[in-house]
């Protein structure tokens, strides 16, 4: 470039911080969507050119603005895609240390937590936030060390939009990978957020759980309440998960607790209590949701059935654990036609693997039930009368003890 051709460049250069620097937010608003028409997609080099090799003078200016007036929610759509601009340009690595050298994580960190900018504004700082955290280990622990991981799901938990959720997702999982000093920090992250109320966003926890578990490899006790809980979900898309997640947790620390409670779950307290009694005790009624309890017993033995028909290994540990009890009395739970119709199909699966079972399964249903379950065990609870469910329900069935049994004797 000539020295004339230099010094013109370098002259629009100066107009254009100028105006800047005196404009209004309407010029300024302006002046952003005209940069981002013309500079969207460009390469360092190729900005630099734009701005006569001051292009970081524009990006300064910028960064301090949006920390001026972000929690107004200024323009901020705009600056946030203007700053991307820098921070994606092939070899922007200058420009992404100006921009945290600033402060520029804690800047798009504290927009996360305004509860009175738009999700659109979130969801552009999260954008960045994975921009960063794609540049390498030393910027994922930049962001986690300025509490990020906090800031994040605290913002998956709370987003009403699904692109706020997926992207507060998936910048979680990323800052699990390559990042050995947090990964436990954002694993434990994950497992808090299994207890927020949006479904879709414990859908993606659960599918990023199922990624993370295997990299930070011990599974910590306390996701064992919190994912069990989720089989009470009304959302089938939530249980596939939560069961899925239980499914590859069997080679981990924390597979009995999980197998324990699976089996509890088919035996709700308070479960076969009159309706109209729960009704009158106000207390009680308080702490019983009648539904998600009858959604977890379905759920429950859905899983129980699934794990053993994978696994003989865990076949036989339900089986110590009372298994074949608690599905005989969920199967008498006629409030609730699901839970009879997934005990009575994981029930089955006992009963054709275990001749002990067979034998304790026919007593406690009775040679005319057993027939039908045997022939359809899929619709056993459409024959069942209220005497045959509360036979079930009150059977004393423990085949835990024969199995010791036949252990001690052989």
């Amino acid at each position: 470039m000539s020295s004339s051709k230099e010094q013109a460049s370098i002259s629009q250069v100066m107009c254009f911080l100028h105006e800047w620097d005196q404009g209004s937010k309407t010029v300024r608003s302006r002046m952003l969507s005209d940069f981002l028409a013309k500079n969207t997609g460009k390469t360092c080099p190729e900005l630099e050119l734009e701005f006569a090799q001051v292009a970081s003078l524009f990006l300064a200016r910028l960064t301090a603005w949006i920390r001026l007036t972000y929690m107004f929610g200024t323009c901020l759509d705009l600056q946030l895609r203007a700053v991307g601009v820098f921070l994606s340009a092939n070899s922007s690595h200058q420009y992404m240390i100006e921009f945290l050298e600033v402060g520029g994580v804690l800047t798009l960190l504290e927009i996360l937590g305004q509860d009175i900018l738009k999700e659109g504004d979130k969801t552009e700082a999260l954008h960045l936030l994975q921009i960063i955290a794609n540049a390498g280990q030393k910027y994922k622990e930049l962001i986690c060390e300025s509490y990020g991981v906090k800031a994040v799901a605290e913002c998956l938990a709370k987003s009403e939009t699904e692109g706020t959720q997926e992207n507060a997702a998936a910048l979680l999982e990323s800052l699990a990978h390559g990042n050995p000093k947090y990964q436990n920090q954002v694993y434990k992250g994950l497992i808090a957020l299994l207890t927020c109320t949006s479904p879709r966003a414990q859908q993606l926890v659960l599918q990023i759980l199922r990624i993370v578990q295997p990299i930070v490899k011990t599974a910590h006790h306390s996701i064992v309440e919190p994912l069990l809980n989720l089989l009470r979900s009304l959302h089938l898309e939530v249980q596939y998960e939560a069961i899925e997640l239980i499914t590859e947790l069997m080679q981990s620390e924390v597979r009995l607790a999980l197998l324990r409670g699976l089996v509890a779950f088919l035996k709700p307290t308070k479960q076969r209590n009159p309706k109209h009694k729960i009704l009158e005790d106000p207390e009680v009624a308080k702490m019983t949701d009648s539904l998600p309890v009858l959604l977890q017993q379905a759920a429950s033995a859905k899983t129980i059935r699934i794990l053993a028909q994978r696994s003989e290994e865990i076949s036989k540990e339900l089986l110590s654990l009372r298994v074949i009890h608690h599905l005989l009395f969920a199967m008498g739970n006629q409030e609730h036609a699901d839970s009879q119709r997934q005990a009575s199909l994981a029930l089955e699966h006992f009963v054709r693997m275990y001749p002990v079972v067979e034998e304790h399964v026919r007593r406690a249903l009775g040679t005319r039930l057993f027939e039908s379950f045997m022939h359809n065990a899929d619709v056993l609870h459409l024959n069942m009368d209220d005497i045959q469910a509360d036979i079930l329900c009150s059977n004393k069935v423990n085949i835990s003890c024969v199995l010791e049994d036949q252990n001690s004797n052989s």
